[in-house]
């Protein structure tokens, strides 16, 4: 689970180095990890019934890694209320037996810009 502080620290970060409104929508992408793609198929049908948009299940970058499932949806969001979403995704990954729900990323729904997953600054995902 990712903790609240991480959160707090990339709203933070996200102030510090973009002008983007976080007050506003924003297109939120989330992950989910697993090494069947049946699972992960299954479970993005679910996420798709709750407002999710599916993007793509794509192979990691070494042999032996994981499925990695990406879904997208517009919210609004502030530390608090992701950290509640995060609670919830993490809960029916594991209610859909997936090995992970793998974090988020975030950006503005025009797409001009790059997401911000705060992997510039430390090299994990959040």
């Amino acid at each position: 689970m990712i903790p609240k502080s991480e959160l707090i620290e990339m709203f933070q970060a996200i102030a510090d180095q973009t002008d983007w409104d976080m007050t506003n929508e924003m297109l939120w992408g989330y992950f989910f990890t697993d090494d069947s793609e049946e699972k992960l198929t299954a479970f993005s049908e679910r996420l798709t019934g709750l407002g999710y948009h599916f993007v793509e299940i794509s192979e990691g970058d070494e042999t032996d890694d994981p499925l990695t499932l990406h879904v997208e949806k517009i919210e609004i969001h502030s530390p608090d209320t992701l950290d509640v979403r995060n609670q919830e995704l993490a809960a029916l990954a594991e209610e859909m037996g997936l090995s992970s729900y793998d974090g988020m990323d975030v950006g503005p729904i025009d797409g001009d810009d790059d997401d911000f997953d705060d992997e510039e600054e430390d090299d994990e995902d959040v």
